[in-house]
């Protein structure tokens, strides 16, 4: 026995088994907490799917329970597809999934049975996992380029509406456009405006930390941007079709004092004219009711002792050629007066005025013979008397000294063409601006006097400056012009010599073409004289304007709107009237957003220095739309012709050359957008637009970002969801 208890071969089996509780704790533990951690790692990864679904089901909308289509349901239903009940051998599973202010919330808890762990008396271990989600949108600048032409004031549907009169109608899509952007704002940013949307957010304003900036271009004929810019982006002068003042000297005249007179000049003609002196010089004879007495002399009334052969042998009044019998000249009353020296004003440069004075003396002088003629019913020598009239005249003179008095620079008339105003007088700094500014277009009266030549009272007038005013609708710069009337062709890619459609250039003095112009309406008169003309016309009157102009709503930089009020008030501002020209619009939508253009400084990234996605939401209801005397960016087509070497032709306003240009210029514009990695939604918007314009449309947007509204409920619709695909679906723990 002592030697067995020596002996410690035999120990070996005894250590083993006493080992054999400790390793089967070790084996198990391990094993056990594999099954754990992978069933918590597939749990999690079911919470966070359902999560996400739920989330993502809900989109811009409110969180929806019951029934198989609801936002819980979805939720649910992906958790069940990433973990079934009874996986790895789980027991009992719960979960729930909730929403507060946008979030899901998911938990999920599971018994998880222990296989050798139970030597242990531990059982069953349970699982809970937690996860959220929640649409969380990046940093993002969106840009509305927004078509707010006359017929968005026309309802959707509506046939032969062009523009209501400029009033919104019932059901207008102006109005419905209004709502759709505040739903909008509503679904990115969560923010609850007036507006009924659906499914409001409570949000009064934005609280998470992305930055999210939105701005405006509404566009019809024009874009409303100049006051936006600095000062040093538009030039000092600028071209329009106005006028030119053509200013003279002149001279008026008055009067001194009269001197004295001269002596009288002798009566003229000192004698009777000799017409007088036979028969012939009177007319109108007649028979006197009794006889004649002259100087002493009898002339019978008849000569009944004469025949008809020897009655006219008693004409023997000397001088007369047998023609009269006697003749008398008696003088009447003598009257005096001074000349009308109205008729011969004074002249420059005379130095005095001729005053003539005139006496007038009327003479009747009556011839008398006698002829042979029947009177009554008697045929005999009858006496015969016809009446004349001369006057006789003198003068005397007197004169007046005149004195002169010069006035330069008078108004003469207007000449109409195409002149060069100094507009920099709006600039009032920096980015500070004026409201108008003064250009030589007016006249103001001056002085009335005499002038040169003439007796009548004259108003004097000179040329004034007048205040014109500018809204701050700007004409682009320099383009390049179509010669063939197909501009299809030219604009994709854009010409290089194209500034009006180079999104990036910044204006400089070294770019000549590279400033923008304010728009001026007051200032432009499109000439007319017997029909449109592109000669000069030189006129006293005030021609007709002979445009259509139209300059809406300022448009807005990229901004922070994190409450609402002031876009609510922005929107509603928005007011629809004129033609269409989408290329206006798109290009200065693409300046605003553009990273490494004119506002580089503020757009290339956040103040923190973050990265910035870029959206332009361009909608229009309708086809490209000009016409020749539209006054657009370009001055007014027919006469400015900056855009084509011929003179446009306005066919139909759809298919003018203007309007051909408008579409060319937005195809490029698209491709230099996209290409530009902003993303570029188009919204066709009332049905009212024809084939090749839709296609046209959806060519210009990224590629699965055209869509098309027919009434108010779909743009709000495709409002909402381009919100939620503008925001990002993100887990949050």
């Amino acid at each position: 026995m002592t030697r067995l208890g020596r002996d410690v071969s035999g120990n070996t089996i005894a250590l083993a088994a006493a080992a054999m509780i400790p390793l089967a704790g070790l084996i198990g533990g391990g094993v056990d907490m594999s099954r754990l951690y992978l069933t918590k790692t597939r749990l999690q990864q079911a919470c966070d799917a359902g999560a996400l679904a739920g989330r993502k089901a809900m989109g811009p909308g409110s969180w929806t329970t019951g029934g198989t289509t609801s936002s819980q349901a979805r939720a649910n239903e992906l958790f069940a597809v990433n973990f079934k009940e009874g996986a790895y051998g789980t027991g009992a599973l719960s979960k729930d999934f909730t929403e507060d202010s946008g979030t899901v919330s998911g938990t999920a808890s599971v018994a998880v049975p222990m296989t050798i762990m139970r030597i242990f008396g531990m059982t069953a271990r349970t699982l809970t996992v937690n996860c959220t989600a929640k649409m969380e949108i990046p940093n993002t600048d969106v840009m509305f380029v927004l078509d707010v032409t006359g017929s968005m004031n026309c309802a959707t549907g509506s046939s032969g509406c062009s523009n209501n009169g400029n009033v919104p109608a019932a059901g207008a899509k102006i109005l419905g456009l209004k709502s759709a952007v505040k739903c909008f704002y509503e679904a990115l940013l969560k923010v609850n405006t007036p507006e009924v949307c659906g499914s409001d957010p409570t949000g009064t304003s934005y609280t998470q930390t992305a930055q999210i900036r939105i701005g405006f271009v509404p566009y019809s004929i024009a874009v409303n941007v100049g006051k936006l810019l600095p000062n040093a982006f538009l030039a000092d002068q600028w071209d329009y079709q106005s006028r030119v003042a053509n200013v003279q000297t002149v001279y008026a005249w008055t009067l001194g004092t009269e001197s004295g007179k001269s002596a009288w000049s002798s009566w003229s003609p000192a004698n009777m004219p000799s017409s007088f002196n036979t028969a012939s010089g009177f007319s109108g004879w007649s028979t006197p009711n009794s006889n004649v007495t002259i100087s002493g002399n009898t002339y019978s009334r008849q000569r009944s002792d004469r025949t008809s052969s020897n009655c006219t042998g008693l004409n023997t009044l000397s001088g007369s050629s047998s023609t009269l019998v006697a003749r008398t000249d008696v003088a009447g009353n003598t009257s005096s007066g001074l000349s009308n020296t109205s008729n011969n004003p004074p002249v420059h440069p005379a130095n005095s005025q001729t005053l003539t004075y005139t006496d007038t003396e009327p003479h009747t002088v009556t011839g008398y013979r006698y002829r042979w003629k029947s009177v009554s019913g008697t045929s005999s020598c009858w006496l015969e008397l016809s009446n004349g009239s001369y006057d006789k005249t003198r003068t005397q003179t007197s004169t007046r000294p005149i004195s002169w008095t010069t006035y330069e620079n008078t108004f003469q008339n207007w000449t109409y063409r195409q002149v060069t105003h100094d507009v920099s007088g709006l600039k009032a700094g920096e980015a500070s601006w004026n409201n108008a500014v003064a250009l030589p277009l007016a006249t103001t009266s001056g002085p009335t006097v005499k002038l040169s030549g003439s007796s009548s009272n004259t108003t004097l007038a000179y040329v004034a400056n007048t205040n014109v005013a500018w809204n701050g609708c700007i004409e682009e710069r320099q383009t390049v012009k179509n010669s063939d009337g197909d501009p299809s062709d030219e604009w994709s890619p854009i010409p290089t010599a194209a500034y009006d459609m180079n999104i990036d250039l910044v204006p400089s003095a070294g770019v000549a073409g590279s400033y923008w112009g304010p728009m001026l309406p007051d200032a432009v008169w499109a000439r007319y004289w017997s029909g449109n003309t592109t000669n000069d016309v030189t006129t006293t009157s005030n021609l007709i304007r002979n445009y259509y102009n139209y300059c809406g709503t300022e448009a807005k930089k990229l901004q922070t709107w994190y409450t609402p009020n002031s876009f609510v008030s922005y929107v509603d501002s928005l007011h629809a009237e004129g033609n269409t020209y989408h290329d206006i619009g798109m290009i200065w939508g693409a300046r605003f957003i553009s990273p490494t253009g004119i506002f580089a400084s503020e757009n290339a990234a956040t103040s923190t220095g973050g990265a910035i996605q870029r959206h332009i939401i361009f909608m229009t209801d309708g086809d490209t739309m000009s016409y020749n005397d539209d006054y657009n960016s370009y001055g007014i087509s027919w006469w400015d012709r900056r855009q084509t070497t011929y003179a446009p032709s306005n066919y139909s306003g759809t298919n003018s050359h203007t309007s051909k240009i408008v579409n060319a210029h937005l195809a490029g514009l698209c491709t230099a957008i996209k290409n530009k990695n902003i993303t570029l939604w188009v919204i066709s918007y009332g049905g009212g637009i024809n084939e090749e314009t839709e296609a046209r449309l959806q060519a210009c947007a990224t590629n699965g970002k055209y869509f098309s509204a027919s009434d108010t409920p779909a743009l709000i619709a495709q409002f909402k969801q381009i919100a939620s695909e503008i925001a990002q679906l993100r887990l949050t723990s």
